[in-house]
């Protein structure tokens, strides 16, 4: 059943299947809850509640009108299972769904079931001299334009630069989207884990290089009670590059006792 809120004057849409106890489907950057489907399924499957989740700015829900960072979005879940009158959901993030709920789950360690982290976002990448030297160099070229342009033009030409130089999500989203996801991706979220207090399982693509496995092995040291599943020759998207196994370790972290 599709159902929709209203958090912060933005339009969130999202779908609640089956009965049980709950659990909260977070997708990635760029993608929706169809992308979720076989995650859906499987827990449809475990005798669960889920609430699949349209994040603001993506599928079905409106965007923002201001530049949201995690803690913006974590505020709109915790509005969802409100809503919903979730007791004590396990959520499920991937990719960028991850870092919602890592942070969720720091906020309110005794709300929450269970944590699946799923090629999760939430450790700042380790920048390079070449990072840098790209970003001062834009810099330079940003003020150089300012003064031969004007503002409006050269918005326009570093608009244009920023859709070919950076990543497919940077290049697809439109710009309030993009600055939001600038904002998103600088954010470094170590410093919640050690207060997750619910089972976490990790579930990796040992070659995805979006979330290097490095980022798994860091979660599995510091929230207290981690373990991690890490798939050969999968990538960032592990559910969908190993369905079967997959759904095997989500069907028995979801069954067991898990406290």
């Amino acid at each position: 059943m599709e159902k929709h809120i209203e958090h912060d004057g933005v339009r969130v849409v999202y779908t609640v299947e089956g009965d049980g106890p709950s659990v909260v489907l977070m997708h990635g950057w760029g993608c929706d809850t169809t992308t979720l489907a076989s995650i859906e399924k499987t827990a449809l499957a475990c005798g669960r509640k889920v609430v699949n989740i349209d994040f603001p700015g993506h599928g079905k829900s409106g965007e923002p009108t201001q530049v949201w960072g995690v803690e913006e979005y974590t505020a709109c879940l915790r509005t969802v299972v409100e809503a919903e009158g979730l007791e004590r959901p396990a959520l499920l993030g991937h990719s960028f769904g991850g870092r919602v709920g890592i942070l969720y789950s720091s906020r309110y360690p005794s709300e929450v079931e269970r944590l699946i982290l799923v090629d999760a976002a939430g450790i700042k990448p380790r920048r390079t001299w070449k990072y840098y030297y790209k970003v001062y160099t834009f810099k330079a070229m940003k003020r150089l334009l300012y003064l031969l342009h004007g503002k409006a033009a050269a918005e326009d030409i570093l608009a244009a630069r920023r859709a070919k130089a950076g990543s497919a999500d940077y290049a697809k989203a439109t710009p309030m989207m993009r600055a939001i996801l600038s904002r998103v991706v600088n954010e470094d979220l170590k410093h919640c884990m050690p207060t997750i207090a619910c089972p976490t399982l990790l579930v990796w693509g040992e070659d995805d290089t979006a979330t290097p496995i490095s980022d798994a092995r860091y979660m599995e040291r510091h929230i207290p009670d981690a373990g991690l599943v890490s798939f050969p020759g999968a990538g960032h998207y592990s559910f969908l590059d190993r369905p079967a196994q997959f759904a095997a370790v989500l069907r028995s972290f979801l069954t067991s006792g898990g406290e």
